[in-house]
C-alpha cells in the first residue's frame, strides 16, 4: 500500500462495520421500547447511553496515554508517508479509529445480544411451602426462585 493516509484507509472498514452494527442496535432498541417492554425502558436507555459515552471517553483517554508511551519509547513507529499528518501527542490521529470502533461496537453488541424478558419475569416467584426462595433473588438474570437452604452434606441426608 502506498500513498498518503494509508493508515486511515485501513481503519475505514472497521469504523464502517462498527457504525453499521450501532445503527442496527439502535433500530432493535427502538423496536423493543416501542413494543412496551418495560415502563422504565426510557430511563434504562438514558443510563445505558450515558454509561456507554463515559466508557468511550475513558477508553479514548487511556488509548491516548498508552499510545503516547509506546510511540515515545520506540516500541511502535509510524511511517510519516502513510499517515494523514495530524497527531495526538506522538501518535497519528488515525490510531484512535480502533478505539472509537470499540466504543461503538461493545454497547451495540450488548443491546443486540440482550435477551428480551418475557412476562414470566414480571410474575412473583413460586413461594409454596416446599420451595423456599430468596426475595428478589436473580432479578434480571432469570434465576428467580433460587433455594435459600444450603446444599446438604451426604452425612446429613435423611
Amino acid at each position: 500500500m502506498t500513498g498518503t493516509a494509508t493508515y486511515a484507509l485501513l481503519a475505514v472498514p472497521f469504523l464502517a462495520f462498527a457504525a453499521l452494527v450501532a445503527v442496527v442496535a439502535g433500530v432493535v432498541a427502538a423496536r423493543r421500547r416501542g413494543a412496551g417492554r418495560r415502563r422504565t425502558g426510557a430511563v434504562v436507555g438514558v443510563v445505558g447511553t450515558v454509561s456507554a459515552v463515559a466508557a468511550g471517553i475513558a477508553l479514548l483517554v487511556m488509548t491516548g496515554l498508552f499510545n503516547n508511551v509506546i510511540v515515545g519509547l520506540g516500541i511502535v513507529a509510524y511511517d510519516d508517508a502513510l499517515i494523514s499528518g495530524a497527531r495526538v501527542g506522538l501518535f497519528p490521529v488515525e490510531d484512535l479509529a480502533y478505539s472509537i470502533g470499540a466504543a461503538l461496537l461493545l454497547p451495540s453488541c450488548w443491546v443486540l445480544l440482550e435477551r428480551p424478558r418475557g412476562r414470566a419475569h414480571d410474575r412473583a416467584p413460586d413461594r409454596s411451602p416446599g420451595h423456599p426462595t430468596v426475595r428478589g433473588a436473580g432479578r434480571g438474570t432469570g434465576t428467580v426462585g433460587t433455594p435459600t437452604q444450603p446444599p446438604r452434606r451426604p452425612e446429613e441426608t435423611p
